[in-house]
């Protein structure tokens, strides 16, 4: 089981400059900041069969313990992180969660290659 935080921007004013700022400085200071992750997961939508997706972006930051989640989250570097996603999300205030992650694999739908 995974802990995480769940970042998901709406839809910026200005796209290519929200890109901008998210891949040069707010990613990068995820990285460095964002102490005890495990991993980060940045998915761009591009569509949805409904219409204009309702988020332009959803980040998720992996931690191994709930309390390594909080001690980031407490931490310096975590505020700082996070009042920054705050700041360059042109779209309105961003939604911000705390998840518990399952994941289930089914080893039988998994593709073989044979070389």
């Amino acid at each position: 089981m995974a802990f995480k935080i769940v970042v998901m921007y709406p839809p910026p004013k200005d796209v290519e400059a929200f890109e901008h700022v998210y891949n040069n400085e707010h990613v990068p200071m995820a990285v460095e900041k964002m102490l005890g992750k495990t991993k980060i997961v940045a998915t761009r939508m591009i569509g949805s069969p409904l219409g204009p997706p309702a988020f332009h972006r959803i980040a998720e930051v992996y931690f191994p313990s709930m309390q390594a989640l909080e001690a980031c989250a407490a931490s310096e570097g975590g505020k700082l992180t996070i009042a920054h996603a705050l700041s360059i999300s042109s779209g309105g205030t961003p939604t911000i969660l705390i998840a518990e992650e399952q994941t289930f694999v089914f080893p039988e739908l998994e593709t073989t290659v044979k070389r």
